[in-house]
């Protein structure tokens, strides 16, 4: 229904389902940044039981605090998930705004993969949560899946001036100990789903060969044409 090509990947990981991972990317191309297309992190990580899968992404990084920014309605981010290896999606859930209220869409097999998106409103597993915009935080949940969409403060921690200096060859010592969290107090928007893994799917060895089942996710941000 809503066809899609911007394409901005976030970060793609191989996840167990006992296990926690990030990819992180603060600073993007000038097409996108200061925008909801604009990806700045995508963490993955067991929820609060071992049944269920947290997702989260932020979009929009260096908020001031006391911004009033908003997610973009053309903006769809999608979360993809792959179950054999293949770094193709074979499940997606779906993120659009709409008048103050974050819609979800999934997990359900697309019917189309790669750049382009639609959006199959007559999924399964549908929900919608009002976005958050002050300190309290709105959630909601439906058919065992909840969900969170809102201004929060960025989790991510960089020396980011540090490591700008050890880059350029001006810091002979190396980082910090510790290290200065120059994100500090600092906004993103985050949306935020927690997933019971019997929806997830079928895992694959870790191709490592580790002998740890796992898929592979990541996050893309798809503007509305």
């Amino acid at each position: 229904m809503k066809k899609t090509s911007l394409l901005i990947l976030g970060g793609c990981m191989a996840l167990a389902l006992t296990f926690g991972l990030v990819a992180a990317d603060h600073v993007d191309a000038p097409d996108v940044a200061g925008t909801t297309a604009d990806i700045t992190d995508f963490y993955a990580f067991e929820g609060a039981t071992q049944d269920n899968t947290v997702f989260v992404a932020n979009v929009q990084g260096l908020l001031p605090p006391g911004s009033t920014a908003q997610f973009d309605e053309n903006v769809l981010v999608e979360i993809n998930i792959d179950n054999d290896g293949d770094l193709v999606e074979d499940l997606i859930i779906q993120a659009i705004p709409r008048d103050g209220v974050m819609y979800f869409f999934g997990p359900y097999t697309p019917n189309t993969t790669g750049l382009n998106s639609t959006i199959n409103e007559d999924t399964q597993f549908t929900g919608q949560v009002d976005i958050s915009t002050g300190t309290a935080a709105t959630t909601a949940t439906e058919n065992g899946i909840s969900y969170f969409a809102g201004l929060r403060e960025d989790p991510f921690f960089f020396d980011f001036n540090q490591f700008n200096a050890v880059v350029g060859g001006m810091a002979p010592e190396g980082f910090n100990n510790p290290g200065n969290d120059d994100f500090d107090g600092t906004n993103i928007l985050s949306i935020v789903v927690e997933v019971p893994n019997t929806l997830l799917g079928n895992t694959f060895p870790h191709p490592a060969g580790t002998g740890v089942e796992v898929f592979n996710a990541w996050i893309e941000a798809k503007r509305k044409q």
